[in-house]
C-alpha cells in the first residue's frame, strides 16, 4: 500500500489542500458520501465520456460515472446543448408547469408500462418518502418492509437496518424511536421470514409495501436469486400489499424498460432517483398505478385521501428536459445494451485475472453493474454478531484501502468494490483498465 498511497501524496497536492481547507467549511469536508474516498478526497476539474480529470491534471478512468446514472457517459454533449437551449429560454427553474414535464411523463409511460403516472421530486430520497405515504395512505395500512442491508435514502424511516442485514437502528443516531417503528427488515432472499412478516402484521396495522432493489441490496452487492422479485410479488398479492421497486439504481441502466422489464415484474410504485435525469440535478420520481398515484395529485382533489407532497424546484425545467433528452437519447442509441456488453467484458477479465493469480475473490456483474468483491463485507450480517463485530471494521479498510489503490492506477470505482459502465467504455478503455487491475491485483500477498 505504501507505493501506492505515494501517489496521492506526491500527485494529489491540489486536492489535497482543496480537501483539507473544506474541512474548516464542510463536514467532513465533502458533500456527498461518494466522495469521502480513502485516504482523501480527489478535486474533480472535468468529466468527459469515460474520463474525469483531478485538480492536478490527473486523468483517470471514470468507472463511478456520478454513482450510475450517466449511462451515455459522463457531460454527454448532445443532452448537453439541448439543455443549455431550454436554460436560454427559461432559466433551470420557473415555479410553474413545464412542457417537458408532459414529455418526460408520457416517454417514461411508454418505456415503463407499470408508471401509469409520474409525479417528479427533487432526489430518490423524497421519491422514497413518497411512495411510502401513498402506500399508506392508500391501502390504510402501517407497516414497510425492507429488505435488509439495502439503502432506500436517508429519510428517517429508512435509516433502518442499513448497509449490514439485522442491523435495525444501528445507524439510526438522531432519529426518535417512533419514526422507524413501523419499519421492518427481512434477511436478503429470505421468502419465509417474508411471509411470516407479513402474517404477524395483520395483526398489527397490516403491511402497506414491501420495498426491494429488484437486484439485492446496495445495487446488488447482495443478489437476490432471479426467481425473487416474482415470489416477493405474489406474497403482496396474497396479502394484499403494495410492491414498490426503488430503481433509483437499475432503472434505464439494466435496459430501457428498467429492471422490472428485464424480471418481468409489474411493480404497483416505482421509484426513480439520478437516473429519471441522466445525472442532471433535481433527480427523482416516483410512478406507478393510477389509482395509487392519485393521492399525490397536486393542489386539491386527489382520488379519496390526499397524501401531501411538495418542492418548489422539482420537476423544473432544467431537469425535466435533461431527463427527456437523456433518456430518448438512450433509446436511439441502445445505452443500456452497449453498457451491458463492457460491464460482460470488464467482469470476464476481472475473473480471468482472479482465476489467474488463485485470489479469494469474485467478480460479478449485472449488466453494466460490475462487482469485484475484495473483502467479503457482502457475507457479513447480523446473524453472526460476534464474526460482525470482529470483522467489519477490518473488513472495510480493506475495501478502503483497495478504492484507494485502483484510483493510484487511474480508475475511479465507488468505494472499492462496484463499477458502472457507459456507452463510452469501448472495448480498448475496458482492455486498458484491466491491464491496469491486474498490476493492482497482482500485487495482492497472501496472509
Amino acid at each position: 500500500m505504501k507505493e501506492y498511497l505515494d501517489y496521492y501524496d506526491t500527485k494529489c497536492t491540489k486536492s489535497r489542500a482543496l480537501t483539507d481547507e473544506a474541512k474548516n467549511y464542510i463536514p467532513g469536508g465533502v458533500q456527498h458520501n461518494l466522495a469521502f474516498n480513502y485516504p482523501f478526497p480527489i478535486a474533480i476539474e472535468k468529466a468527459s465520456g469515460a474520463f474525469m480529470g483531478d485538480a492536478d491534471g490527473n486523468q483517470y478512468i471514470d468507472f463511478l460515472q456520478a454513482g450510475g446514472p450517466t449511462v451515455l457517459g459522463s457531460n454527454y454533449a448532445p443532452v448537453r446543448e439541448k439543455v443549455a437551449e431550454v436554460i436560454n429560454e427559461s432559466g433551470p427553474v420557473t415555479g410553474l408547469f413545464s412542457e417537458y414535464e408532459l414529455k418526460l411523463a408520457k416517454l417514461v409511460n411508454r418505456l415503463v408500462p407499470s408508471v401509469e403516472m409520474l409525479r417528479m421530486f427533487g432526489s430518490g430520497t423524497e421519491a422514497v418518502m413518497a411512495a411510502i405515504r401513498a402506500a399508506r395512505t392508500h391501502t390504510g395500512k402501517r407497516k414497510i418492509i425492507k429488505v435488509g442491508g439495502a439503502y432506500h435514502g436517508w429519510s428517517d424511516s429508512m435509516v433502518y437496518g442499513l448497509h449490514v442485514p439485522g442491523t435495525g437502528r444501528f445507524e439510526s443516531k438522531g432519529i426518535p424511536m417512533g419514526a422507524t417503528g413501523n419499519t421492518e427488515e427481512v434477511f436478503p432472499n429470505d421468502l419465509a421470514g417474508l411471509r411470516r412478516l407479513l402474517i404477524r402484521n395483520r395483526l398489527r396495522g397490516g403491511t402497506a409495501a414491501v420495498i426491494v432493489e429488484p437486484v439485492g441490496p446496495e445495487s446488488g452487492t447482495r443478489p437476490v436469486y432471479k426467481d425473487y422479485n416474482q415470489k416477493v410479488r405474489e406474497l403482496c398479492d396474497e396479502f394484499g400489499t403494495l410492491l414498490i421497486f426503488d430503481e433509483v439504481v437499475t432503472g434505464f441502466r439494466l435496459g430501457m424498460g428498467c429492471a422490472q422489464g428485464y424480471f418481468g415484474i409489474k411493480p404497483d410504485l416505482t421509484v426513480f432517483g439520478k437516473c429519471i435525469t441522466g445525472g442532471y440535478p433535481m433527480a427523482g420520481g416516483l410512478g406507478g398505478r393510477r389509482d395509487v398515484m392519485m393521492h399525490l395529485s397536486a393542489g386539491i382533489g386527489g382520488t379519496g385521501e390526499h397524501a401531501y407532497v411538495g418542492g418548489t424546484l422539482t420537476a423544473n425545467p432544467l431537469s425535466c428536459a435533461a431527463g427527456y433528452f437523456a433518456l430518448t437519447e438512450m433509446e436511439r442509441t441502445n445505452a443500456p445494451v452497449i453498457a451491458g456488453r463492457a460491464g460482460d467484458r470488464l467482469t470476464k477479465g476481472l475473473q480471468e485475472i482472479i482465476d489467474r493469480r488463485k485470489l479469494p475473490f469474485v467478480a460479478y456483474n449485472q449488466g453494466s453493474i460490475v462487482h469485484l468483491e475484495t473483502a467479503g463485507v457482502m457475507l457479513l450480517d447480523f446473524r453472526h454478531p460476534l464474526q460482525l463485530a470482529k470483522e467489519l471494521k477490518p473488513r472495510n479498510h480493506m475495501m478502503q484501502e483497495m478504492g484507494a489503490a485502483y484510483m493510484s492506477q487511474g480508475i475511479i470505482t465507488l468505494a472499492g468494490s462496484r463499477m458502472y459502465m457507459s456507452m463510452a467504455d469501448t472495448d480498448e478503455i475496458i482492455d486498458d483498465a484491466l491491464r491496469r487491475f491486474d498490476t493492482i491485483l497482482g500485487s495482492v500477498e497472501a496472509t
